[in-house]
């Protein structure tokens, strides 16, 4: 079964479904690649699915741990290659909301290096990444 349909609604933007939830997401050409720049672009949902992935899979692991990671946050910083245009640099700054030992860190960020999304990137992309700790 697909996991999603996208309808291209004109003017370089389409409307993607999750089929499995009925959710939408709208995307938009970015305003540097002939588009209005109103929604995520294609390349924004890549780099902001790594954040995302990063954060998940530390969540998967940190109720292991006992230890919730609610109001953790993550910046995204996507940095675009001209020729060819492309993904060339990924900054992903994770936030996290607790305090815990260096041990559970550790655990946590080998976690979060092991998402799939990271694993699936290419490798010529290159991917900065920092965790800020309370």
């Amino acid at each position: 079964m697909p996991t999603a349909n996208i309808t291209y609604v004109g003017e370089l933007r389409t409307v993607c479904m999750h089929l499995q939830s009925g959710t939408k997401i709208l995307t938009d050409a970015p305003t540097d690649n002939h588009g209005k720049g109103e929604a995520f672009s294609p390349t924004d949902l890549v780099a902001t699915a790594l954040g995302s992935c990063m954060v998940s899979i530390m969540g998967i692991k940190s109720r292991d741990l006992d230890i919730d990671l609610k109001d953790s946050t993550v910046s995204i910083t996507k940095i675009m290659q001209a020729e060819p245009r492309k993904i060339a640099k990924i900054e992903v700054v994770l936030n996290m909301s607790i305090t815990t030992s260096d041990k559970n860190k550790t655990i946590l960020e080998r976690a979060a290096l092991t998402c799939p999304v990271l694993l699936s990137l290419h490798p010529e992309i290159e991917k900065e990444v920092t965790f800020n700790w309370k």
